[in-house]
């Protein structure tokens, strides 16, 4: 699949899933279960342990059934041990340049995270191609509706306080797609081997991202 291909798929899907975890004995379970219920981008951090193997099983197991990415990924050292581990984009909290340039030396999709106005612009000038807002609950959908005035060729992804009542008004406001985590992913159903419930959350993610783009097209 092409970068452009993976691009278009991670944003029609309009989910990036954000799998964080203490126990990685079971994420390939997860991921199967975002996967089964719709949602078609994951992103294992490197906070989890042994995330590179992770990201190893999770590829082998799952193939082109997910895009499959890294993210808290913080200098391109890491940066290229994920994409030999298997991972097709990176996503980072900041703006790390050397990160940027590495993707693009290898033609990879890469989401690095800003904050302000000026953040957004450099990584998007440096090379981004999705600009992950975060933390995104501190500045909330309004901000997403002002920064894409005199921004619209931006396309941005909130992490941080997207939920499901947040997800519409998130889009709605301008995001390109959604960075979903624990509100999604919770750790606590990973540890409790309770897959067939976060199925269920990927279905839901699913159905209200397709919903309100429907509703935005009227």
């Amino acid at each position: 699949m092409s970068k452009e291909d993976q691009l278009r798929k991670a944003l029609d899907g309009g989910i990036v899933a954000i799998v964080r975890s203490p126990d990685s004995a079971l994420l390939v379970d997860a991921c199967r279960a975002l996967a089964d219920g719709g949602v078609t981008t994951v992103e294992i951090t490197m906070t989890v342990p042994n995330a590179l193997d992770v990201l190893r099983q999770v590829r082998q197991t799952l193939g082109d059934r997910l895009l499959l990415g890294a993210g808290t990924v913080l200098d391109p050292e890491t940066a290229r041990a994920v994409l030999l581990a298997g991972a097709e984009f990176i996503v980072a909290p900041t703006v790390n340049l050397e990160v940027i340039r590495l993707c693009q030396r290898y033609d990879k999709l890469v989401m690095p995270g800003a904050f302000t106005p000026t953040e957004i612009l450099a990584a998007w000038e440096a090379g981004a191609d999705i600009v992950k807002v975060f933390p995104a609950e501190v500045l909330g959908p309004p901000f997403f509706k002002a920064v894409r005035g005199p921004l619209p060729q931006i396309r941005l992804m909130p992490t941080g306080g997207v939920d499901l009542t947040t997800a519409a008004a998130f889009l709605k406001a301008g995001a390109c797609c959604l960075g979903v985590g624990s509100q999604l992913v919770d750790p606590k159903l990973v540890a409790e081997r309770n897959f067939g419930r976060i199925r269920e959350l990927a279905g839901q993610y699913v159905e209200v991202v397709n919903r309100t783009r429907e509703e935005m097209r009227k």
